[in-house]
């Protein structure tokens, strides 16, 4: 087993005011030669948008771009005529395919959103562009991983157009859990959003990530109240671009 430690501290971070956000992968003015993927998963941003803040429209093509608000709301607007409020247990996927304009505000303005912005490569080009959205508190369950992506639109959760398969796991008490790859030629990028998880000897934090590569099963354990991502993604180099 493969395991590539990054603790939170060391993201890259940008203050514009209206947003504060941490990369965990290169992105914008934040460039590191030995973090710019894991695999297909591209850009693993964790933002925090002011009341009333918010991205103006602007364009993405080619890409599949996942949306976890953690606190607050995120209005969403885009070129295919969708406007649409996510919030704290919900998820949100637009496949950018041949081109898509959209923007993303704080719905409140007495309070800040929090959300994850993830983007994963496709492994189709120049798809027609989608969006979906899903409440997750429907499929939502305790001290156990459950799937909130898949490449199957018949599958639980939200679908994208890779071989990824997404889970959270939201653990009241302490648990011994494990995680079978779904395609054991991909990777799992481990990312802990609350609390404490030990994988082997390697004990994560507060928004610590850990790559996962060259196994298909591993084991791992946390404390109580802790959240945790786990995203499974294809660690090969067909990446459409």
């Amino acid at each position: 087993m493969k395991l590539t430690h990054h603790k939170s501290e060391t993201r890259g971070h940008a203050d514009h005011g209206w947003l504060k956000s941490y990369h965990t992968f290169s992105f914008a003015n934040y460039f590191d030669k030995e973090r710019m993927n894991f695999g297909v998963l591209r850009v693993l941003n964790d933002d925090r948008v002011a009341p009333s803040g918010g991205f103006p429209p602007h364009p993405h093509s080619n890409m599949e771009i996942i949306s976890i608000p953690l606190q607050g709301a995120l209005e969403h607007q885009d070129s295919m005529g969708n406007t649409q409020v996510i919030k704290a247990g919900d998820i949100q996927v637009m496949s950018a395919g041949t081109g898509v304009t959209h923007s993303e505000y704080n719905k409140n303005d007495d309070q800040e959103v929090q959300f994850l912005q993830i983007w994963v490569y496709p492994n189709q080009k120049d798809v027609t562009p989608r969006y979906d959205q899903i409440a997750l508190n429907e499929i939502k369950q305790q001290n156990q991983l459950y799937q909130i992506v898949s490449p199957n639109p018949k599958d639980q959760g939200v679908w994208i157009h890779q071989n990824a398969w997404f889970s959270l796991g939201h653990y009241t008490k302490e648990t011994a859990d494990s995680y079978k790859l779904n395609d054991p030629k991909n990777g799992v990028y481990l990312f802990v959003l609350e609390g404490t998880i030990k994988v082997g000897d390697v004990e994560l934090s507060k928004r610590d990530g850990l790559g996962i590569e060259e196994v298909d099963q591993f084991d791992f354990s946390t404390q109580a109240n802790t959240q945790v991502l786990l995203m499974e993604v294809p660690m090969n180099k067909q990446i459409i671009v």
